[in-house]
């Protein structure tokens, strides 16, 4: 690799490559609090972008492992009236300035308990949620995120009774080994998963559009040869996040696409598209701390001052 190119995305490298040290805190933190709702309330998760799909994965581990109904809702369109019964709200966000999430918890305030987990702690969220899982140490440079958005997710899994030492014994090798040239090259991935992997399917697939501006799409594993399968083709990648439906590798390797599922625990899969990633925008001289048409947070124009 140049000079040049290994300076493009210089901070989501080290955020990236950072995550096995993270995660190890966050799962500590995790088994020290006792910040989140108590098992058997029902709970709605909401976030917006990387941070909705985190509360997709955790909403399905806490339901999958007998801790309560749990629903996740993008922000922008969070179904959380009174009739919905929620004893309690968390709240996913890097920044704390999310013009979608402050929104909803200002219109929570005094009727639910919320709950914020946030990496920003000088941010507005710090004083309007119930409560706030810190999370300073995971916060990041660049506008592409990795390490913020797993940690989170780890300090969740961990709390319903997850064990993820796997996970960071996986990471380290996720995060460092080198990718080889066919993924750099790969025209088109679409990430799959099942159960709580599914959230990590979908937040593999934005990470590449959002650096690299490809073609990606995901799915829930099942639902794959309900249509989407008809895209795979040599120079193609399907990647599978933990354990496969019945026959899928073999359905993949009949279109001539390339199947993926590796031999380690799904959070360390979902580190090492990271890593995949931030390679195949350096080899297109992208720049993923600086990506085309996004910033770090977005914070929308009050309507009433026009």
């Amino acid at each position: 690799m140049s000079e040049a190119a290994g300076a493009l995305g210089a901070h989501m490298d080290a955020e990236l490559t950072s995550q096995p040290e993270v995660w190890a805190r966050a799962i500590a933190q995790a088994r020290s609090e006792h910040l989140l709702p108590a098992d058997g309330q029902r709970v709605a998760v909401i976030g917006c972008g990387t941070s909705w799909f985190m509360a997709q994965s955790y909403a399905a581990a806490r339901e999958s492992a007998g801790k309560g109904v749990t629903d996740a809702f993008a922000a922008s369109e969070a179904f959380l009236g009174a009739g919905r019964g929620y004893d309690a709200v968390i709240a996913i966000t890097r920044s704390g300035t999310t013009t979608e999430v402050l929104e909803v918890l200002t219109a929570l305030k005094g009727a639910v308990r919320t709950v914020a987990l946030v990496g920003d702690t000088s941010s507005p969220i710090m004083t309007l949620a119930d409560a706030v899982v810190a999370l300073p140490y995971a916060d990041e440079k660049s506008v592409v995120q990795t390490r913020f958005a797993t940690t989170a997710l780890a300090y969740l899994l961990t709390s319903v009774g997850m064990d993820l030492s796997a996970a960071v014994a996986d990471a380290g090798a996720a995060v460092a080994d080198p990718v080889e040239p066919a993924l750099i090259d790969a025209e088109q991935f679409t990430f799959l998963g099942t159960g709580w992997t599914v959230g990590l399917a979908h937040e593999a697939g934005l990470k590449m559009r959002e650096a690299v501006q490809g073609w990606t799409e995901s799915y829930p594993a099942k639902e794959y040869r309900h249509g989407p399968i008809s895209i795979a083709a040599p120079n193609r990648v399907t990647w599978m996040f933990g354990e496969q439906p019945a026959g899928l590798d073999a359905d993949v390797a009949r279109t001539g696409a390339r199947y993926l599922n590796l031999d380690m625990h799904p959070l360390a899969q979902l580190a090492r598209v990271h890593r995949v990633t931030l390679e195949r925008a350096r080899a297109r001289g992208m720049n993923p701390d600086l990506p085309r048409n996004l910033t770090r947070s977005v914070i929308l124009a009050d309507p009433a001052q026009g």
